[in-house]
């Protein structure tokens, strides 16, 4: 019998700190004895204080540090999600830390705490100060990223013993700041889960209508993915193609964002999907002319991320079939490694790159994906909070549309952009130079709002001007109309 699953992060009532070693002995074992020593350390730090379930603080912590673990993370990274709030809450300091383990763990430690109230005037400062220190944590060490996702995984898994008001409260900033960190940095199953927790608050009675459908979708569906499953089985096999197949439905947050813009359930074609897991890049493509010769394909429904992966780097082959019963379903063909990265992404350094995973990682973060740079523009763009917070929604986190460069490159922009904002994307020379612009081989203004899939063409002029003021309206990300103000400054 398979199972169907939505969110693949184990949740485990009651974590131990035995629960903690049985997990570190099937990858780390060798730095176990530090890892406890940490877990002690918090313990007598935390002892006393209370979470509002009534438990010990200290199951908060444990929790925190287990799920870090199922994303094998490195050893100061789980010390770190062990003391993540003893210098918020205890009398313990950084240096404290980082003279009783080390300079590393009292950093994460730091990065994953909240400023002080002492230095704000108000709770919405402070409120903001912290939304942007947890933001740009990322450009100083994505781990502080990573900490901050599992503690608020954990915090949000037991929302119920919070107030309405901070129910609702929480889940909106989780939908606001967290999914899109989760989503940049390609951890999908900790996207998946914080969306569902999210929804199962901010709108309860749809998520249990939808949970309600989606259980009898599942049950009703079984019997045909079940026969697909085995069926693409023994067709690799023969071929000595090595392979793992999962089923795996939507989760709840993206059937309801589906039927939110006016779907029928019928007409969510990847509502069901298998994933099959090769060996090799050559065997994806291999695999896809076997289930096409088996299942009919839908012709607009096939996705080459292999050749083109998307901005947070991930990889696989997206086909969607008539499966038995008249049933569509997807299949996403990719390798094992693709695989690790298509469900934790830049985590899954800790297993493909282990004794260089961080700086694998943050040297990943800087070169391929595109957020990164953005962010950190805008970071030092803007010294007021409240204009950083405001513009990193309204163009990191919010809508996006991607398009392709002639060379077949796809390029990531926020809703709304126009060419002057891809051509300074590409290059502020670019952008100083454009002097029109060609869309799907078609002249149109620069003003031109991008659509997905568009491909666009900038014509330049070594002799252009440069960009006229009136550019800057034109414009929609806040890089161009900086780079066009200061050509018209300088």
């Amino acid at each position: 019998m398979f199972v169907f699953f939505c969110s693949e992060v184990v949740f485990i009532n009651n974590i131990t700190i035995e629960n903690l070693v049985t997990k570190l002995d099937k990858y780390n074992i060798d730095e176990i004895n530090i890892i406890k020593k940490a877990y002690e350390y918090a313990n007598i730090l935390h002892e006393g204080q209370i979470r509002q379930s009534g438990e010990p603080y200290i199951i908060h912590p444990l929790n925190v540090a287990y799920i870090l673990t199922e994303l094998h993370a490195d050893c100061d990274t789980i010390c770190a999600g062990l003391l993540h709030d003893t210098l918020e809450d205890t009398n313990i300091t950084k240096e404290d830390i980082a003279h009783d383990f080390n300079q590393s763990i009292a950093n994460l430690v730091d990065g994953v705490t909240k400023l002080s109230k002492m230095n704000f005037s108000t709770k919405e400062e402070q409120n903001l100060a912290n939304t942007r220190k947890i933001i740009t944590g990322i450009t100083e060490d994505v781990r502080i990223i990573i900490i901050k996702l599992a503690d608020r995984l954990h915090n949000m898994r037991t929302l119920q013993f919070k107030s309405e008001f901070k129910q609702k409260e929480n889940s909106i900033e989780t939908m606001e700041i967290f999914v899109p960190l989760a989503y940049y940095i390609g951890a999908y199953r900790i996207k998946s889960e914080l969306e569902d927790l999210s929804l199962k608050y901010l709108k309860p009675e749809k998520y249990k209508a939808i949970e309600e459908v989606k259980m009898i979708i599942e049950e009703e569906s079984s019997k045909c993915l079940n026969e697909m499953l085995l069926k693409i089985q023994y067709l690799l096999t023969n071929k000595n193609i090595p392979n793992e197949i999962k089923i795996r439905t939507k989760n709840i947050y993206g059937i309801y964002k589906r039927l939110n813009e006016g779907h029928k359930i019928s007409d969510i074609h990847d509502l069901h999907s298998l994933k099959i897991m090769v060996d090799e890049i050559d065997n994806c493509y291999i695999t896809l002319g076997i289930i096409h010769k088996q299942y009919h394909p839908i012709n607009n429904k096939f996705k080459d991320y292999i050749c083109n992966p998307k901005t947070n780097m991930y990889r696989s082959l997206h086909t969607t079939v008539f499966g038995p019963d008249d049933r569509l379903v997807q299949t996403q063909i990719r390798t094992f490694d693709m695989d690790m990265v298509a469900s934790f992404g830049l985590t899954a350094y800790w297993n493909i790159n282990k004794d260089n995973a961080r700086e694998s990682m943050q040297e990943a973060l800087k070169t391929k994906y595109q957020f990164f740079e953005s962010l950190v523009e805008m970071d030092s763009m803007f010294g007021d909070n409240q204009q950083f917070v405001n513009q990193v929604k309204n163009e990191l986190f919010s809508d996006k549309v991607y398009v392709y460069t002639t060379k077949g490159d796809i390029i990531e922009l926020p809703k709304g952009s126009t060419p002057i904002d891809f051509a300074y994307k590409i290059d502020s020379n670019i952008g100083n130079k454009m002097i029109g612009v060609f869309i799907n081989d078609e002249y149109a203004p620069i003003d031109y709002v991008l659509k997905n899939k568009d491909r666009v063409r900038i014509i330049t002029d070594e002799l252009s001007f440069g960009p006229r003021e009136d550019w800057i309206e034109k414009a929609h990300t806040s890089y161009a109309k900086k780079k066009i103000k200061e050509f018209n400054n300088g």
